[in-house]
């Protein structure tokens, strides 16, 4: 295991320590929907109220001191009934506005699960390289009807997302990923299986071997399988590029400061794994991660090389810098050879997604009108959002090639989002649903239950999707 990522175990005993049972003691929270809720309060809170000039506003919180100036209670405004519905995650809001102690809520919970979870969610920091770490611990009872064990999987999940993702290159190498994935699966009773170096080439991996040859870091495949084989199959590809220069399309400085962040598809598909292992959700899972590093060398792949890939087609490179879609279309390849019944492709994979739908908002191109309408349903129900875009057939020609079967971007600057899920699905045949999210992975500025950094995105969504449509 890498000593520069917590292991799950010690993750998962982290999160259960910051969930109480019930009847510990405590300092309530009460929501706060609207000014005439506070009516009913004690006089001296409505002094403390009205001298602050607090009002119940969306996210606004007041610390209401007892007789002897220690904290009494916590008021926490909503900004209206609608608050779980329009605002799944504003219960995220809390932690930091709220010192070290132990709380509960007092007020009824319409979803007490997305509450508590919202809460961890807020709870977060990454210390890892903090001299004297975190210790400035909230704690909150366990609400009635909150199922702990699934908020502490959702919860395990999200911090090994960010986790993952907020490690810088120098620790989170392909080896590494590997190490975690390894983990995952000593934890879980998964199997893995490594192909890794020169053996990429031996199995038929060519264009992952291409883009991670340049490296002293060698490039990988990372294949983790879970579940009973008679299950639906659900197939997940992420994206592992742990650092991308550009290659010899080399990235400017501002471009590469956050290309640590290139692996998050990974992380969003062994966060996925983890919530779907820890439910022991009904599904045949299968994880295809492609790890490597695109390097600056000598050997380093070239724009205008033609590249064969697994299933035979061949690739003109059109830039360096978009490498993310020809490891996933090996991987890809490979998944769609045992016909999944759900493949998914996780990949912080182009700018023209966050042009187009800013940093919050993935887009989710679908093959199945069903599971499109539903994934849209289920992530803005949970607070992890995404939202549909077409896989426009007429833009395919867009990545036409004299020379080779397909170049893998287009010449022009538009729909840079559409024409690289197009060229995605040309690698899927015989699943009998594809889905691909591009996502941005990172959380620029701090949200509601998402402090700033990394973010395995929609892999919550997925998550919430598979669970209702398996009855789990």
């Amino acid at each position: 295991m890498s000593t520069h990522v917590m292991s799950l175990d010690a993750l998962h005993k982290s999160l259960e320590d910051l969930v109480l049972e019930p009847g510990a003691p405590s300092i309530p929270i009460e929501l706060v929907t609207s000014a005439d809720d506070l009516s009913g309060i004690g006089e001296r809170e409505a002094r403390w109220v009205e001298a602050r000039g607090w009002k119940p506003s969306q996210g606004s919180v007041l610390l209401v001191p007892g007789e002897n100036g220690e904290i009494e209670k916590v008021l926490f405004g909503t900004g209206g009934d609608d608050w779980a519905q329009d605002a799944p995650m504003l219960i995220g809001a809390l932690p930091d506005a709220l010192p070290a102690g132990d709380y509960r809520f007092s007020s009824t919970l319409s979803n007490p699960d997305l509450a508590v979870l919202g809460f961890l969610k807020g709870c977060y920091r990454f210390t890892r390289y903090k001299s004297g770490g975190e210790s400035d611990v909230r704690r909150l009872v366990l609400p009635e009807g909150a199922d702990r064990t699934h908020i502490l999987a959702l919860a395990e999940g999200v911090y090994l997302g960010r986790n993952l993702i907020n490690t810088p290159a120098n620790d989170l190498g392909p080896a590494d990923l590997e190490a975690v994935a390894r983990d995952i699966a000593n934890s879980s009773g998964a199997t893995i299986k490594v192909t890794e170096g020169s053996s990429l080439l031996a199995d038929n991996f060519p264009m992952i071997h291409a883009v991670g040859r340049a490296s002293d870091r060698s490039p990988r495949l990372i294949d983790l399988r879970w579940g009973a084989e008679s299950a639906p199959r659900v197939t997940v590809v992420g994206k592992g590029i742990c650092f991308d220069t550009g290659g010899l399309n080399l990235k400017p400085g501002n471009a590469m400061s956050l290309m640590k962040k290139d692996m998050g598809g990974a992380a969003a598909a062994l966060a996925f794994a983890v919530m779907v292992m820890r439910t022991k959700l009904p599904i045949r899972l299968r994880v295809l991660i492609p790890a490597a590093d695109n390097s600056v060398a000598g050997n380093a792949f070239r724009p205008g090389d033609v590249l064969q890939s697994r299933n035979g087609m061949t690739v003109e490179i059109g830039n360096t810098d978009a490498e993310g879609r020809l490891v996933l279309a090996d991987a890809l390849s490979l998944a769609d050879e045992e016909a999944p019944d759900y493949l998914v492709t996780f990949a912080t994979l182009t700018g023209a997604a966050r042009v187009a739908l800013g940093p919050d908002l993935p887009p989710f191109y679908s093959t199945d009108e069903a599971f499109a309408e539903g994934m849209l349903k289920s992530s803005h129900a949970v607070g992890d959002p995404v939202w549909r875009m077409p896989f426009w057939a007429p833009y395919d020609k867009l990545l036409k090639s004299n020379i080779a079967d397909v170049n893998h971007i287009s010449e022009g600057p538009f729909a840079g989002s559409v024409t690289a899920a197009l060229f995605l699905k040309r690698f899927v045949e015989h699943a009998k649903r594809y889905a691909h999210l591009d996502i941005y992975g990172w959380v620029p500025r701090q949200q509601p239950g998402r402090p700033r950094g990394g973010e395995p995105h929609a892999a919550r969504a997925l998550y919430e999707y598979l669970r209702g449509e398996l009855g789990a």
